[in-house]
């Protein structure tokens, strides 16, 4: 199967099929601490968010989804145009099929067409770093959609379920410090649904990595999409729940903040805003969303999207004003118990 045709399923499969771990993501043993006296104007609430130095609208990052499809491209521009006018952060899919087939260029290249100032993030994988990337490679990478950033995604465990996947994963931290040697823009680290433990994350720092997401179990399985795609590998199907939830991995990562000076993204299952508001207090700078926001695109279109972004932040609000906090920056372990 080509790679286009494989991140087309992977898109059809996220929307229209069960693919989530049947194992939480952990948020649950939080509980918030009420406030009965919150000393706090709702209408004044400001629901901004920090991320590498710039003010976002929301603590959202709309993370890496899509691309190198025929589709890929209008859901790109979409994407875009949203992130463009709600002033959100984004990341792109993976661009590795652009190294191969520089004619998909476009469907990642439409993005500054419709979203001129937003930030965007690029997107190469881990195990393509081995061989260290040459600079002309790099250059198409992140001149093509004039990136802000460069996302590295680790995900050995969706290698390993497919048939064609990567094997061997040998270099890629040297990989990775390579990069960011190479780079002037920052450098984000991202698992894909598996978790990034406070061990993987020190050493990623350790290379000079500005940013982690987490992206701990609790949402998409991808060891499950990539076991409905071959639909026959029932012996690989014990590996649907692998990986550790997002909740433990946000804590224990975001205590590495006293050590190194870099900012961290909570994923994995975090739909909810009680979950989203729960990461921020446990230390995460932003949470990041894939599969609910290209389900409401697909299914519903930029105006259902529009609309759950107008109930997540007026959710968010309301949590805030209830815990007495006048900002995002206001909350902290301390809200929880």
């Amino acid at each position: 199967m080509s790679i286009q045709d494989r991140k087309k399923e992977h898109v059809e499969l996220t929307v229209y099929k069960d693919v989530l771990y049947q194992k939480s993501n952990g948020f649950e043993k939080y509980r918030f601490n009420h406030s009965a006296l919150p000393e706090v104007n709702y209408d004044e609430v400001s629901l901004s968010g920090e991320f590498l130095g710039r003010t976002f609208s929301f603590p959202l990052f709309i993370s890496s989804m899509t691309g190198g499809y025929a589709k890929g491209g209008a859901v790109n521009a979409q994407i875009a145009k949203f992130c463009e006018e709600q002033n959100l952060p984004f990341g792109v899919g993976s661009q590795r099929i652009m190294l191969e087939k520089p004619e998909e260029m476009e469907s990642f290249s439409i993005v500054r067409e419709f979203a001129p100032t937003a930030f965007i993030a690029s997107n190469i994988g881990g195990a393509q770093l081995i061989d260290p990337i040459g600079d002309r490679a790099l250059s198409l990478l992140t001149e093509s959609i004039r990136a802000d950033a460069v996302i590295v995604h680790l995900n050995p465990l969706q290698e390993l379920m497919q048939p064609e996947g990567d094997r061997n994963f040998k270099g890629v931290l040297q990989g990775i410090k390579h990069l960011v040697e190479s780079v002037e823009l920052p450098v984000i680290v991202k698992e894909t649904g598996a978790g990034i433990t406070a061990n993987v994350a020190e050493q990623l720092l350790a290379t000079g990595v500005r940013v982690i997401d987490v992206a701990g179990a609790g949402g998409t399985s991808w060891a499950k999409v990539e076991n409905l795609r071959e639909r026959s590998v029932d012996a690989m199907k014990g590996f649907n729940e692998w990986g550790v939830p997002t909740a433990e991995l946000v804590e224990e990562v975001s205590a590495l903040k006293g050590r190194f000076s870099f900012d961290l993204i909570s994923s994995g299952g975090v739909y909810s805003m009680f979950d989203l508001v729960k990461s921020l207090a446990l230390g995460a700078d932003v949470v990041g969303m894939a599969q609910p926001i290209i389900k409401a695109l697909v299914t519903g279109g930029v105006g259902e999207l529009e609309q759950k972004l107008k109930d997540w932040k007026r959710e968010v609000k309301t949590i805030l004003t209830l815990l007495g906090c006048s900002t995002i920056r206001d909350l902290n372990r301390s809200h929880l118990r």
